[in-house]
Order: structure tokens, then C-alpha cells, then sequence
């Protein structure tokens, strides 16, 4: 039986034609990812390649925001080569923007002004990673830098790197992160002895660690809140 292409749909079943008619609210997942895919193959349509991307993602925008361009290439899916892959690696990223910069406080004084921010900018990371958020003496940021990227179970943190920016940034306070790929949130024995390491390397140059955050999908640990700091 003929495939039929997407343009010979009926104009509001088009997905283009859909999102323009009733606005992107309206479309499925796979519609959306269909306008990014933009054209099929012989056989399948935009929104069959989708669907089959999706399906290699138990049909979960998580899993799929945490691809890189080469691991959706790698799935090997008729109709999505190298350049649709990073078309949908952008738009995945812009969502990821979009989420960290709603939830970006300029002023923290507690865990949660900056615990959302760092959990849309790192939950989706597959690899460990450690950054720090810089600020001045009104607490309010100034700088955020991821410092280093490590493998699945761990990164490593120099505090001589993390305060020789403390000073370029004219930092007075800093608030340590870090992400668990597995989605455990439970802090281990190393992320408590660097963290006591670097407020101690910190107080000697009148700085003060405000908190230690450790973020993933299932949500964020803050060792201000659990009284370890």
C-alpha cells in the first residue's frame, strides 16, 4: 500500500500547517520533531522518522534531550542523518536555555533561588560535571563556570582553580554544584571532604561557600539545607 507524503495530507493535518492554524501547543511530540526532521524518505514520512526516534527514547523528551549529535546519528534511523541530528540537537538545547534562564535568580540568598537554575542547565549532562556560581557582595551573580568534566561517577574540583576565579570575579561568596548522571542524589564521602576543603582554601581569602548543590533529574540536594556546611 502507497505511503502518503505529509503534503498530501489535509492542511490541518499537516504539521506545519497545524502549528500555523492552531498554534505548537496543538501538536504531538512527534509532529514537533517532524518539522525539525522536515522531509522523510520514500517510504516513511517526517513524523515516521520521528516516531521512530522517539521510540529508541521510550518516547521520553529527557532521554532524547540528553543525546549528542553523534548518539542519535548512531541509532541508525532511516531518514535522520548527520544534519537533521544537530537540527534537533539545537532545538534541545534552546529548550534546555529556555527552562535554565525562567528559573535564573539574579539575587540568592537561599538554596532554592539557584537550585532549579543548575538543575536545567546540568540534569540533562552524562557525565559528571562541577561548576561553581560566583557572587558579590550584594549576593548577587556575577559569573557561572563549569570548572571541570569528568566521566560517568565522578569530576574532579581544584580548589586553587575554583578561588584564583573567586578573585578575577571579585567574589565575596560562592555556591559549589555538581550533577549525579545516575539520579542519585545522595552526596558521597569525596563531595563532603572537597566541599569542607574548599570552605576551608576559601576562608583564608575571606570568602564564604554558601552551598554545596548536587542536581539531577530527580531533583536537587543542598548540604546549606541538610546542615552540613
Amino acid at each position: 500500500m502507497r505511503k502518503f507524503s505529509i503534503k498530501e495530507w489535509a492542511d490541518e493535518d499537516q504539521p506545519r500547517k497545524k502549528l500555523w492554524l492552531k498554534g505548537a501547543h496543538t501538536l504531538s511530540n512527534s509532529e514537533l520533531l517532524a518539522i525539525l526532521i522536515n522531509n522523510g524518505t520514500r517510504d516513511q514520512s517526517a513524523i515516521d522518522v520521528a516516531r521512530s526516534l522517539l521510540q529508541t527514547q521510550d518516547n521520553d523528551l529527557q532521554k532524547l534531550a540528553g543525546q549528542s549529535v553523534r548518539e542519535l546519528v548512531k541509532q541508525k534511523i532511516k531518514g535522520l542523518g548527520e544534519a537533521k541530528a544537530i537540527t534537533i540537537a539545537a532545538a534541545l538545547e534552546l529548550g534546555i536555555r529556555r527552562a535554565a534562564s525562567g528559573r535564573k535568580r539574579e539575587l540568592v540568598t537561599k538554596s532554592s533561588d539557584i537550585a532549579e537554575y543548575l538543575r536545567a542547565t546540568l540534569e540533562y549532562r552524562k557525565q559528571e560535571v562541577f561548576a561553581v556560581v560566583y557572587l558579590n557582595r550584594a549576593n548577587k551573580i556575577t559569573q557561572f563556570e563549569i570548572i571541570s568534566e569528568g566521566g560517568m561517577t565522578g569530576t574532579v574540583a581544584d580548589p586553587r582553580i575554583i578561588l584564583k576565579k573567586a578573585l578575577e570575579n571579585d567574589a565575596t561568596s560562592i555556591v559549589l554544584c555538581h550533577n549525579h548522571p545516575s539520579g542519585n542524589l545522595k552526596p558521597s564521602k569525596a563531595d563532603e571532604l572537597i566541599t569542607q576543603k574548599i570552605k576551608q582554601a576559601a576562608a583564608f581569602l575571606d570568602i564564604l561557600v554558601m552551598d554545596h548543590i548536587i542536581v539531577s533529574n530527580e531533583g536537587y540536594f543542598s548540604f546549606a539545607d541538610e546542615g552540613m556546611m
